[in-house]
This record gives C-alpha cells, structure tokens and sequence, in this order.
C-alpha cells in the first residue's frame, strides 16, 4: 500500500537548481516510489549569514517505502549529488528532509515527523501550500492554513 509522503528538497551550492532537478529526477526513479507531484522553486536567504541563497522546493511521493527506508533513500540520492555532511546547518549541495509520511507522527533517533521546524519555515510551508488542499492538516493535527498565517511569505522569491 503506498503513503503519500513529502519531501523537502534544498541545494545552495553548485548551481542549486539544477541539483533541485536532478534530486526530483533520481525520486521518480526510487524504487516502490512515484514522484507525484512538485512545487515551483523558490529562492531564500539562508537562515545562516554568510551562506549562498538556497533554491528550495516540495515533492510529493505515493512511496510503499517504510519512513526509515525512505529516509535512507534521500540520504543515498544526497550523496550522490556530492553531499558531505561536515556542518549542522551548513552549505551543501542537496538536502532532503521528510516533511510529511501520510498520517504518521514519528519520533525516532533519526527522524521526526512532521518535520520539527517546518512551521518557521516559508520555504517549506508556501512550495507544500501548492501541492496539498486549502483545508490541509498535518498528522499532528495542526493546520496548514494556520502555520502559514503564523508564517509570513517573507524573502521567498518563486523562480
């Protein structure tokens, strides 16, 4: 049975929207994965000074992967876009998070879900606005119409 999951997607190094392209590309060739769907891309300032801006995106996946298996997926297209992992929060290359994995709240060593900081986040929230309906709610209950009104469209450029 497959879970509509969402990922998202983040690159601020080595030409960021191509690395956002080919990361939707390699989802749609996970196995027991389909990429249903996906947002417009939207540049920010990074959340960090000194950093390049990032180009970030949402995808929806229908996936019969369990979260962990999942999440070992994202990790293995990741580094094979050249993602090192030297620094919380630094530059990188591609990042893929699981936003969303169907009904679920997950709270495991590596992975919580929904994700613990998407409700600060514009760009995470307003790319997810797109791709999910107007009355939404996150498996922990919350509303997305409320996180995002809670959440200003503030530096995000839609490319």
């Amino acid at each position: 049975m497959n879970t509509r999951a969402y990922v998202g997607l983040g690159s601020n190094l080595d030409a960021p929207a191509e690395q956002l392209r080919n990361a939707l590309q390699a989802l749609d060739q996970l196995d027991d994965t389909r990429l249903a769907a996906a947002s417009a891309l939207y540049t920010s300032e990074s959340l960090l000074p000194g950093q390049p801006r990032y180009t970030n995106a949402v995808a929806a996946l229908d996936t019969s992967l369990d979260p962990l298996a999942l999440l070992d997926a994202l990790q293995a297209i990741e580094h094979g876009q050249g993602r090192v992992r030297k620094e919380r929060w630094g530059p990188r290359t591609l990042d893929l998070d699981i936003l969303l994995y169907g009904d679920q709240v997950i709270d495991v060593p590596r992975l919580q879900v929904p994700h613990y900081h998407m409700h600060a986040r514009p760009f995470v929230l307003y790319p997810l606005a797109e791709l999910v309906p107007e009355d939404f709610q996150l498996a922990d209950g919350r509303a997305l119409a409320q996180l995002l009104s809670a959440c200003p469209y503030v530096g995000l450029e839609r490319l």
